[in-house]
């Protein structure tokens, strides 16, 4: 059985860790809330471009829909497809499951695929990848910390161009998503080439609007495409970075309450030692005392 300073020491030691745990927790909080903000400023903006590319698409004739963001390559089997993974992961740990989630998906479907390419953001992913020998084709110099629209565009830009060339013939990204006010989700989704299916039927009863699109609507959707992947990348990092910060404040509460447990059990343990202690004390006086008593006999 340890000492009382022994005892005492280790619990200012979780005292200390509860501190930076409890600061986490709420630094964490702080941000989440200011993301889920931002999250929700940006759904608006990611829908009406979803509403304006499905109404584009019906005007478009089945020849103009063909054009290189809706091109599924079907020529090409799936064993020679290159297929690009956007990772995005976080720059910090002590985040629980977070980091290890996205990773698991990505191995997993890395895997399955004959010529993957990866593209990470998040130190942490970076970090992994280099360890294990896996091939990163570009790296994201960003900090995921802080998502921007910017960088957003700079990212869909460099796979479009990446996608146009024939380098890419599928893109995924692979990010967590907010389930809700507390729970969160690892996800795949595809990113190009974008499916028809994905924008809505036209309304059943309902007839075509009469939009002028100059110069075609062809062009139109060349112009709008770039802006609808830049939003979703957007809107992925943005749940990400919500996604990380909810997943900390949690694992900082679990090990805030895992401390307050054990310094119970500590507090315990010290008054079970120092009674034992005083005990001891008590039981040494009244023997020294009695050994007085008979050498006055």
């Amino acid at each position: 059985m340890a000492n009382a300073r022994e005892i005492q020491s280790r619990m200012k030691s979780i005292k200390d860790t509860m501190k930076i745990t409890n600061a986490m927790y709420m630094i964490s909080s702080s941000k989440l809330k200011k993301a889920k903000q931002t999250l929700m400023a940006t759904e608006p903006y990611f829908y009406t471009l979803q509403m304006a590319i499905g109404r584009i698409l019906r005007h478009m004739s089945e020849e103009e829909v063909h054009n290189v963001y809706f091109d599924e390559r079907k020529e090409i089997e799936e064993k020679d497809r290159k297929k690009g993974y956007i990772v995005v992961t976080a720059d910090k740990g002590m985040a629980g499951a977070y980091n290890h989630n996205v990773i698991k998906l990505a191995e997993e479907h890395m895997n399955e695929s004959e010529h993957p390419m990866l593209f990470v953001l998040g130190e942490l992913g970076r970090h992994y990848f280099t360890k294990q020998h896996m091939p990163i084709e570009e790296t994201f110099h960003y900090t995921v910390q802080n998502p921007t629209m910017n960088r957003a565009r700079n990212i869909s830009e460099r796979i479009l161009d990446r996608y146009k060339a024939g380098e890419l013939d599928d893109v995924y990204i692979i990010y967590t998503k907010m389930n809700g006010p507390i729970q969160t989700e690892t996800e795949m989704l595809q990113l190009l080439p974008l499916k028809k299916s994905e924008f809505g039927p036209a309304p059943i009863g309902v007839p075509l609007e009469n939009i002028e699109m100059t110069p075609s609507p062809a062009a139109v959707m060349e112009h709008i495409v770039p802006n609808y992947v830049a939003g979703f990348v957007y809107g992925a990092l943005v749940e990400s970075y919500a996604s990380e910060h909810n997943s900390r404040m949690m694992a900082m509460e679990a090990a805030t309450n895992s401390a307050k447990d054990m310094l119970r059990m500590l507090e315990i343990e010290f008054n079970r030692v120092r009674q034992a202690a005083i005990t001891q004390e008590i039981t040494e006086v009244i023997s020294g005392a009695k050994a007085q008593k008979k050498k006055k006999k």
